[in-house]
């Protein structure tokens, strides 16, 4: 996920870190211990071992600098290339951090990774660290690095994690919703057709089901979060994790649809729905008709309910969508109507 920025509202107003140690020095000694003989946060850093001839996905803070682990700072500093979604974003990065990059730095991002990727592992196989950070979080969870591990597992060069800031697993935990079983849906699609075709199919989904979304489009998917999964069942709301104006809204879809129409939130969020209950499965399961099936439904609605048989059908579709989300074809429908009538 990119990074969770301000957007006027805490520019500037992370927490930074002290920088003292960072460089393996604390107080003049260059063993990053403490005044009491105890390894500080210096020590870590300069004991950090740094892999060579490997792949390091690591972890960058998603919104709080003191966030950065020992292990993030001492491979920022080591590494041999570092491989970052917006190299803008590293050096400011580094500069809060008080860590100067001596490695070699690619811009690493959507659009070139796959291009990439074997030059950068050409490095590895030569002995070379290559460290890869997206501008905040995990790298290959809705950011760049999937392709380079990939291309590192069928060449045989090893891959390794530096772990640390998760807005996924920061939410799912401030949630208060059940967490031992989770399903990560990245962000929701722009357009409404297909977001409605995407929230249909996990209708039935058992497990607690965690978005992204952005602050242009958090009023229309909570709009369809309304109509997909019906008032009542519990959400969290997640915005700022981990900053000065961290965010987080509980209650019922209808609660936070009411206070995203009312209290518009700001920034990058993280949606925390809850999952379907045995009923909620049972009523939602996909009953599939068969087009001529469908067809007497809608020719019966229409006579019934004094419809046009295009409305009808419309309506019926609508009550019946397939297994994957999707809707049946109205124009076969129609066409079933037709021939059911020796048109």
């Amino acid at each position: 996920m990119s990074a969770l920025p301000g957007n006027g509202e805490n520019e500037g107003m992370e927490h930074d870190v002290e920088t003292n140690g960072f460089d393996g020095r604390n107080d003049g000694r260059n063993d990053g211990r403490n005044d009491d003989g105890s390894a500080g946060f210096g020590g870590l850093v300069a004991g950090a071992d740094i892999p060579q001839g490997t792949v390091v996905l690591a972890a960058t803070p998603i919104g709080n600098t003191s966030d950065a682990s020992a292990r993030l700072i001492a491979l920022m500093e080591h590494a041999d290339i570092v491989a970052a979604e917006d190299t803008r974003r590293l050096y400011d990065l580094a500069n809060r951090l008080g860590v100067h990059v001596n490695g070699r730095v690619v811009a690493y991002h959507d659009h070139n990774e796959r291009d990439k990727a074997d030059g950068l592992l050409d490095n590895v196989e030569t002995g070379a660290t290559v460290l890869v950070v997206s501008d905040a979080g995990m790298p290959t969870i809705n950011d760049p690095g999937l392709a380079i591990v990939r291309r590192a597992i069928e060449r045989g060069l090893p891959v390794t994690c530096a772990p640390g800031p998760s807005a996924v697993l920061d939410a799912l935990a401030l949630s208060g919703l059940p967490t031992d079983r989770f399903c990560y849906e990245g962000f929701l699609p722009r357009k409404h057709s297909e977001r409605m075709q995407h929230l249909r199919m996990l209708r039935s989904e058992r497990r607690t089901i965690v978005f992204y979304e952005t602050l242009h489009r958090i009023a229309d998917s909570m709009d369809d979060l309304l109509e997909s999964f019906g008032p009542d069942r519990r959400m969290a709301l997640c915005r700022e994790l981990t900053k000065d104006y961290e965010q987080i809204r509980r209650g019922t879809i209808g609660e936070i649809h009411n206070s995203v129409r009312n209290d518009p939130p700001r920034g990058e969020m993280v949606l925390v729905i809850e999952g379907a209950s045995d009923e909620e499965v049972n009523e939602n399961t996909p009953n599939v008709l068969s087009i001529e099936e469908l067809a007497e439904l809608a020719a019966a609605k229409a006579k019934d309910e004094g419809l046009r048989i295009k409305e009808a059908i419309t309506r019926v579709v609508a009550e019946h969508p397939l297994p994957n989300g999707s809707l049946p074809n109205r124009k076969q429908v129609y066409a079933a109507v037709l021939a059911a009538k020796g048109e």
